[in-house]
């Protein structure tokens, strides 16, 4: 048997390759959408992929198992109980797939979405005990998916029903020894406290998860799973990531090179309506192009710059380095964008060597805004953290907005105070302010260094609640 795990750290996402050594087949599972990946491992093996799968339709990005079919006689399968809107194999609770040696039972297995499904290996070549469990969400490492992304309380509390159910009878009567591999990893919004291990063991989790303590008292765990302080804020694209891969995401097409733009013409496109996105640091950003928006290169990208680009309008890149394009792209375009229209050459420096205008994002250390806080008695602090973080520690008389939030509710910040965005470290507050600056805000302040610097100094804070 062959087993690879693709880990994608920006989104916290985990997808496999499964193979026989007996017959060369192989399946690609919970599939992200450069595909290209899949395609050299298996051939790195000497293997040919003959089917695909996703365990669910995902919120938090676009599935590439549509990508798979035109190269080559892939077969796709889901779970009898998933709507798609193209064609796929429907296999029902407790169907089996063989691939020589290695056999995969298809399990319902509820909770975290309806139509969820895992899949449970066994290595026949090395005995008819079952393996390892692709769980997808239903069961992570140190925590479970949540079960609130598809409707209000009363789903929510349906969902948390079934997951109870899917623990007790399917997951938990697994032998200890059978290795769980998960889709949704460290770094996933999906869970609220995943550890950073990549897979774990079914044993493992029944002892060390707390979420699993008392599966007896349902009512519990489901007041527990509806319990949602402890959870990220869903960002506000996901909603379309799960309507397009219950659709089927439309093929890629020729990926051509975004263009560099000369400023002038880069200026004329952002006239037009184009949406200025800037990759860099919160620190570089302290000078933009003004209507700019800013999400830095990074483990969080596809994230905030998902939480924050329009999704109807083009899109033009302001890059640290013109070596960032690709990295850029494919994230974009794996969360449901198209590609940028083009780039601006030569950077900043072209723009600011163009004599074109600049927005500046003042940027304050803990101290500047300290000192703000007792000068300035209409200064609003404005914390975009998530709800556990704000829990935790906070600025007293700060107002707490997540950024997922930010584009929905802007407009209820007053215009006529300045605002001081902080956050942990100074990232999702820089993204927050260029929100704020495009919405026409004019007095807005980053705090570097953010609530991690303010409590390393010792500076006041409100504690849990």
């Amino acid at each position: 048997m062959f087993l690879k795990q693709f880990y994608l750290e920006s989104l916290g996402h985990a997808s496999y390759l499964v193979g026989s050594e007996e017959t060369g087949e192989a399946l690609v599972l919970d599939v992200r959408r450069d595909v290209d990946i899949y395609f050299e491992a298996a051939r790195h093996q000497g293997m040919r992929i003959r089917y695909a799968c996703d365990t669910h339709q995902h919120n938090d990005y676009v599935t590439g198992i549509c990508e798979l079919p035109p190269r080559g006689e892939v077969q796709l399968l889901a779970g009898a109980r998933a709507a798609l809107n193209y064609p796929v194999r429907p296999m029902d609770d407790g169907a089996r797939l063989r691939l020589g040696e290695v056999e995969l039972e298809f399990m319902h297995t509820p909770g975290h979405t309806p139509e969820h499904i895992s899949l449970l290996l066994t290595d026949h070549s090395r005995g008819n005990e079952p393996a390892a469990l692709f769980s997808g969400g239903a069961l992570l490492v140190g925590d479970l998916a949540r079960p609130d992304l598809l409707g209000g309380a009363e789903e929510t509390r349906r969902n948390a029903s079934h997951f109870c159910e899917t623990l007790q009878r399917r997951i938990l009567t697994l032998p200890d020894f059978v290795e769980v591999y998960p889709t949704h990893v460290a770094g996933s919004l999906c869970g609220g406290n995943i550890g950073s291990r990549l897979s774990t063991t079914v044993g493992y989790e029944r002892r060390m998860n707390r979420l699993l303590a008392d599966l007896n008292d349902r009512e519990g765990f489901v007041e527990q799973c509806l319990d949602l302080k402890n959870l990220p804020a869903v960002p506000p694209y996901w909603p379309r990531m799960r309507r397009m891969n219950t659709e089927g995401p439309p093929a890629l097409p020729v990926l051509a090179d975004p263009p560099p733009l000369a400023v002038e013409r880069f200026e004329a496109m952002r006239r037009d309506g184009a949406v200025v996105l800037d990759c860099r640091s919160p620190e570089a950003f302290s000078a933009h192009v003004p209507g700019a928006l800013n999400a830095g290169l990074g483990t969080s990208f596809p994230t905030w710059a998902g939480s924050v680009l329009p999704y109807d309008a083009p899109v033009l890149l302001v890059l640290e380095q013109p070596g960032d394009l690709w990295e850029v792209c494919w994230h974009l375009l794996r969360i449901g964008h198209d590609l940028p229209q083009g780039w601006l050459a030569g950077g900043m420096l072209a723009w600011r060597t163009a004599g074109m205008p600049l927005d500046v994002l003042p940027q304050w250390t803990i101290w500047q805004l300290q000192g703000a806080r007792e000068q300035q008695g209409n200064l609003l602090v404005l914390d975009v953290r998530q709800p556990a973080e704000w829990a935790a520690a906070r600025i007293p008389g700060a107002l707490h907005l997540t950024g997922a939030e930010l584009t929905r509710r802007a407009d209820e910040l007053p215009q006529d105070r300045p605002i001081a965005v902080i956050c942990g470290s100074g990232y999702r507050s820089s993204v927050a302010a260029s929100v704020l600056q495009r919405r026409g805000h004019r007095e807005v302040f980053n705090v570097l260094g953010g609530m991690t610097g303010w409590q390393a100094e010792g500076l006041p804070v409100e504690g849990p609640r």
